[in-house]
């Protein structure tokens, strides 16, 4: 597994933070969505920081600057080109590297996030949280096969909730979905609105339901 893979989310917005140079700024669920994003896509943490550097470099070459760069979604051209210039390199061998969290921070991630599930009557899933618990010590020697294996359970949870989710909840969701994308759809594709939006509608519903995220990333 590649060195920082972890500490995917922590690099990025550090990297933004630092070529904003503003001092401490805080993410929006867009930024977030769109991290994860490029994090699912297989998007190179390398490529995501220097399309970073690229897209502000361009921002400073404007005559007028008057108006900060208040989202990282102003990065996704500089992300994308990027990311299509590594892609057309020679494979590099990955680095391994420790994970930034120890065996105890893994259960204990997995026991909230199971008993989480439990009270919300998401009692299958919540079982098979527990079980991965109960096995951590082997999980933790293969924590991209658990991070797939979590990826799984979390479609499946998403799934769980939007059958409950009533009408009304639904909608509210796809308005502010719509109403936080709708500056930035000239600057994506259709294929990366569409991912954003899902992933944007997916956050909302398991806020809503007071649903904790299952992946690694959000070990805390």
């Amino acid at each position: 597994m590649d060195a920082n893979y972890f500490n995917y989310f922590t690099e990025v917005e550090e990297h933004f933070q630092r070529a904003r140079g503003t001092g401490l700024f805080l993410l929006s669920t867009l930024d977030w969505a769109l991290i994860e994003q490029w994090k699912n896509s297989g998007i190179p943490l390398e490529a995501v920081l220097r399309g970073i550097d690229a897209a502000f470099e361009k921002w400073k070459t404007r005559r007028n600057r008057t108006q900060m760069v208040n989202s990282i979604a102003y990065c996704t051209q500089a992300v994308t080109t990027e990311a299509k210039a590594m892609a057309e390199d020679a494979p590099r061998p990955s680095r391994q590297a420790a994970p930034p969290f120890s065996i105890d921070d893994l259960r204990a991630h997995l026991d909230r996030a199971a008993q989480a599930l439990a009270n919300a009557n998401l009692t299958e899933i919540a079982g098979s949280l527990q079980r991965l618990s109960a096995e951590a010590e082997n999980h933790y020697e293969d924590l991209e096969q658990l991070e797939q294996r979590l990826s799984a359970l979390e479609d499946k949870l998403v799934a769980e909730v939007r059958t409950h989710a009533s009408e009304e909840a639904l909608f509210n969701a796809r308005r502010d979905v719509d109403s936080q994308l709708r500056p930035y759809r000239s600057k994506m594709t259709a294929e990366q609105l569409s991912m954003l939006e899902r992933q944007l509608l997916e956050r909302r519903l398991l806020e809503d339901f007071k649903i904790p995220r299952l992946s690694l990333f959000y070990i805390r």
